[in-house]
């Protein structure tokens, strides 16, 4: 078998990873990174880039809806999904071609393959087996699948990229970023959606936003269903039907949909990497445990980005990712990334965003902040 040592070794090529190397790299270090699918992560490939193109054709079809009283007449409009979803494949392979030439231009090797650990500072890909004196874990996360009679049936954001066909009506179960997001782009291209939501939309915003936001929604069409699980998925000739639960109250049937789409969360992608040769520990939720400098708890072993399950947010990684290698190999040893104050925003119909401590942050917290 090959052998190859480096001084950084990044495990994972999306957002946190990239700019962890390159930046190691531009630093002098001799750095690699491991990647067995398309560089750019979750972003580039199934997230925030092919997304935002999506939030973008639904504005487009708002605008051509509101166009009349403007002046213009579009009467025989029609939207092609595979038009759409062709345009936008072709984007996303030239930002990682992009991706590709940067990280040749700043001297990083890329290693394809699947990395699995065989020590703490020992990795094999491929047929090689590969060693460095630090490693970064930034494998991400993917869209978690309840445990439940029949959510096989269901799709996740994941599959929602893969449609080629805009679904007639559709479920979304899920009241966060992803599912409200979503719910948005296919109502406004025509779909008829209704979005699950085990508590309340929205639920770390300010009630004023998510309150307002569903408001907004309804009036444009969605059926928000609040305080509503799902307990069973059924499916005959392609149609699926969904036994739900809402608040105390027997059960119900929400019937005639045509695609189900889960966004009920995100798990650590860590399950085939060998984390128990190393030493690295997760949390209760699986998300490997890191310090406020994103260490872990073996030497020289760090995690950043989703995998951490920290403020799972693109620029949060690439901030994070440049942070870490500033510290290590650019001889700032207090070089951190502040988690607090990190402004986000949603693209929903219509968008929302926030900064700071929301109103649901308990007084005791507000305290100790204002006493510091």
């Amino acid at each position: 078998a090959k052998r190859a040592a480096f001084d950084l070794l990044v495990i994972g090529g999306g957002s946190g990873g990239l700019a962890c190397a390159r930046k190691a790299a531009s630093l002098g270090a001799k750095a690699a990174l491991v990647e067995c699918n398309r560089l750019g992560g979750t972003c580039v490939n199934l997230g925030c880039i092919p997304k935002k193109i999506m939030y973008y054709a639904a504005k487009h079809a708002e605008c051509v809806e509101n166009q009349g009283g403007y002046g213009f007449s579009c009467s025989d409009v029609k939207f092609d999904l595979v038009t759409l979803k062709n345009s936008r494949d072709a984007y996303i392979r030239k930002l990682n071609d992009i991706y590709l030439r940067n990280l040749e231009k700043d001297g990083v090797e890329l290693i394809e393959g699947h990395a699995t650990f065989t020590g703490p500072h020992k990795v094999h890909v491929n047929d090689k087996h590969v060693t460095a004196e630090h490693i970064v874990i930034a494998t991400g996360a993917s869209p978690i699948v309840p445990n439940l009679p029949g959510a096989k049936y269901g799709i996740t954001s994941d599959g929602f990229f893969a449609l080629e066909h805009l679904p007639k009506k559709v479920a979304i179960v899920g009241g966060g970023y992803i599912a409200v997001e979503l719910a948005g782009i296919l109502n406004a291209l025509g779909s008829d959606v209704s979005l699950v939501v085990r508590h309340t939309l929205m639920k770390p915003f300010d009630e004023m936003l998510s309150k307002s936001l569903a408001e907004e929604m309804t009036h444009a069409g969605i059926k928000i269903h609040t305080s509503c699980q799902v307990k069973e998925v059924n499916k005959n000739e392609g149609v699926l039907s969904l036994h739900v639960q809402r608040g105390g109250c027997p059960d119900d049937v929400m019937e005639g949909m045509d695609v189900l789409l889960w966004a009920v969360g995100r798990r650590a992608n860590i399950g085939d990497i060998g984390l128990d040769k190393t030493g690295v520990k997760v949390d209760g939720h699986g998300f490997i445990k890191v310090d406020e400098y994103d260490n872990t708890e073996v030497h020289n072993v760090y995690a950043l980005g989703d995998v951490t399950g920290r403020k799972l947010l693109t620029p949060v990684a690439i901030a994070a990712g440049r942070k870490l290698a500033t510290r290590v190999f650019g001889n700032q040893p207090s070089a951190k990334l502040d988690y607090s104050n990190i402004p986000t925003v949603v693209f929903s119909h219509p968008p929302i965003g926030t900064v700071g401590m929301t109103q649901g942050v308990p007084v005791c917290d507000i305290s100790s902040c204002l006493l510091t």
